[in-house]
This record gives structure tokens, C-alpha cells and sequence, in this order.
């Protein structure tokens, strides 16, 4: 039977996740945000919403910055795999391109650049945001590692590095909601990196 605006809340099992109310509040927290903008999204309106109990989503969550997270996390339709297809160039152009279009397609680009307006402001969110992208750094440095031990990448380059700054272009473009981007223009950002870390031909 559907649930109506008149169904009981939903009951939790305490510290565990129910999968069900887990969904709910995080389809909730993403139509609040997408609804009322990041000064209007509350906790508290998440519940409303939700059918659950504010109680229950600060034993989740224990903040807005959390919850958020775990909605991009959810909601970024592909969970990112990062490319391996035997050659250093494609392999970054379809990180980049990829991430672009993420942002572009879904509304996992409105929820992250949220979050990093609230990481602004709060402690609380910067260091859940950083956290994050520490993660993703060391995973997306793996490209690089992969071209290293293929010898496309001098063995000096730092592979963290390297993709931080084609993830830096892809957040300058989200925040400035630019994110149409041409094929040659990834081409370009990608062969400007690239020139500076491409192993030298043997003699």
C-alpha cells in the first residue's frame, strides 16, 4: 500500500540503518535541497519529508554535511570507476570528461556544489569534504601509477598531483556552473598536463 502524507513515520532499528528509511531520508534530502536551495535545507524538513524521526537522522548523520555527502555519494548514477584503457591520455580524458558530465547530467553537481559552499563556512563540513577528497585523490592517482608502471609517466610525477589538477578545472567549472565543455577543449587540459609529466622517448 503507498505511503501517503498521512502514513505513520518510519521506524528505525535504533544505531543500525534500516535500508528502506535510509532511502527515504536520502531521496528526501535530495528533493529539499534541489527545492528550496541550500538556505532552506534543514534537518528538519528532511524529516518532515521523510516520514522519520530527527532523532534517528542525527544518529545517522550527525550533520548536514554528512548527510549530503552520502546523497552525492548515492546519487552520482555512475559510481565513478576510473579508467583503464592501456593508454595515459585516454585514460584522463575519460576521467575528466566523465566527471563533467556527472555534474552536468545529474543532480549530483547541484548536491556537491553545496557541499562545498557549506564547507565554507562550517568546520564541521570542511573537514568531511577533505576527508572525502583525500579519498578520491588516492584513487584517482592511481591512473597515473598505472601509466608510471606502463612507462607513459616519468617516475618522478606525483600521481595524487597530477589528477588534483584536472579535478581543480572540473570544480572551477561546477562552481561557475560551466560545465558544457568542448572535446577539444578536454583535449587541451589534458595535453597540458600531460607535457609535463610524459616520460621521454627511448633514444
Amino acid at each position: 500500500m503507498p505511503e501517503t502524507e498521512n502514513s505513520p513515520a518510519r521506524r528505525s532499528i535504533g544505531a543500525t540503518r534500516n535500508p528502506a528509511s535510509q532511502e527515504a531520508i536520502l531521496a528526501a534530502a535530495e528533493a529539499v535541497l534541489l527545492e528550496n536551495g541550500l538556505n532552506g535545507f534543514s534537518i528538519e524538513a528532511v524529516a518532515k519529508r521523510a516520514r522519520a524521526g530527527k532523532p534517528t537522522i542525527y544518529r545517522w548523520w550527525p550533520s548536514q554535511a554528512a548527510l549530503l555527502l552520502d546523497v552525492y555519494h548515492s546519487r552520482k548514477h555512475i559510481n565513478f570507476i576510473f579508467p583503464d584503457t592501456g593508454n595515459v591520455r585516454d585514460d584522463l580524458r575519460a576521467y575528466l570528461s566523465g566527471l563533467l558530465k556527472t555534474w552536468r547530467e545529474h543532480t549530483s553537481g547541484a548536491v556537491f556544489r553545496s557541499l562545498v559552499a557549506k564547507a565554507q563556512g562550517e568546520p564541521a563540513a570542511l573537514a568531511a569534504l577533505s576527508a572525502y577528497m583525500a579519498d578520491r585523490r588516492a584513487q584517482s592517482g592511481e591512473i597515473i601509477k598505472t601509466a608510471q608502471a606502463r612507462g607513459e609517466v616519468r617516475a618522478d610525477a606525483d600521481p595524487e598531483l597530477m589528477t588534483e589538477i584536472l579535478a581543480s578545472f572540473a570544480w572551477g567549472r561546477l562552481l561557475t556552473d560551466r560545465l558544457d565543455i568542448s572535446d577539444k577543449d578536454i583535449d587541451a587540459v589534458v595535453d597540458a598536463v600531460l607535457t609535463g609529466i610524459a616520460a621521454s622517448p627511448s633514444a
